[in-house]
């Protein structure tokens, strides 16, 4: 998209367009009428203190700022959002509503290394962290192995969320990014926390990976057909590789 790739390149108009984007959260979230489903155990260990991470996929990124004003109150909220200029965007964005980022991924190299060691200090500190196992490119609607480690090195739960809407588009990107239309029902679900034990070997970290991939893969397909939306599928094989080098072509990086 060559009007997208002009803005992303200007400062301004970057600035301009997350201004906008925070608007129309805005107006989703008021126009439309929404509940809260699920586990309550998040609001539970925030009364009492205790930090978790939150796991959501990339497609539905776009509302989750207000799942955490209603759950999250004054705790503060740092999510984990990759260092290019698409995920300055999103952080600019968010920013609008008070969530704080960290930037990286926690994949492998030093730029991974960084962002787990700021993830696991934010955790000690009571802070509650938002990852997108997905992101940034995906594939989408598959884990990766980077939120388990952050599990498992923190001791705290990770807990699935999603959101779904009566009306919607889903946009032809790699991801399948769900934009929300005005005057819409809606819906916030949590998913049962999941534990990832410190001693665990790599066969078991596997399981939990796949537990947590399942687990939010299933939320996010239920709260679809309640609306009696067409579910959105994982990545099929060949949908990384052809993601990735779209990529490589336009000459982006991770």
């Amino acid at each position: 998209m060559a009007w997208y790739k002009g803005i992303v390149k200007s400062s301004q108009a970057r600035a301009t367009l997350c201004r906008l984007a925070a608007f129309y959260i805005r107006v989703i979230r008021y126009t439309g009428r929404w509940e809260q489903k699920g586990t309550d155990l998040p609001r539970e260990m925030l009364r009492e203190g205790k930090p978790f991470i939150v796991a959501f996929w990339h497609q539905r990124l776009l509302m989750m700022p207000y799942t955490w004003r209603v759950v999250g109150g004054d705790v503060p909220f740092n999510m984990l959002i990759s260092s290019h200029r698409d995920g300055e965007i999103i952080s600019r964005t968010i920013g609008h509503f008070g969530i704080h980022t960290i930037a990286g991924s926690t994949g492998k190299g030093k730029g991974g290394a960084s962002a787990l060691r700021a993830i696991l200090k934010s955790l000690k500190a009571g802070h509650v962290i938002g990852m997108t196992p997905d992101g940034p490119r995906g594939p989408r609607m598959h884990a990766s192995n980077g939120i388990i480690s952050a599990a498992r090195l923190s001791g705290v739960p990770i807990f699935p969320l999603t959101f779904s809407t009566s009306k919607r588009r889903v946009m032809r990107s790699w991801d399948r990014f769900v934009l929300p239309l005005p005057f819409s029902r809606g819906v916030f679900c949590w998913g049962a926390p999941i534990y990832v034990p410190t001693d665990m070997d790599n066969d078991g970290l596997e399981a939990k990976r796949l537990e947590l991939e399942n687990s939010m893969i299933k939320l996010t397909q239920e709260h679809d057909r309640y609306y009696g939306l067409e579910v959105i599928e994982p990545a099929g094989p060949d949908e990384p590789v052809k993601q990735k080098r779209a990529a490589r072509d336009a000459g982006e990086s991770e």
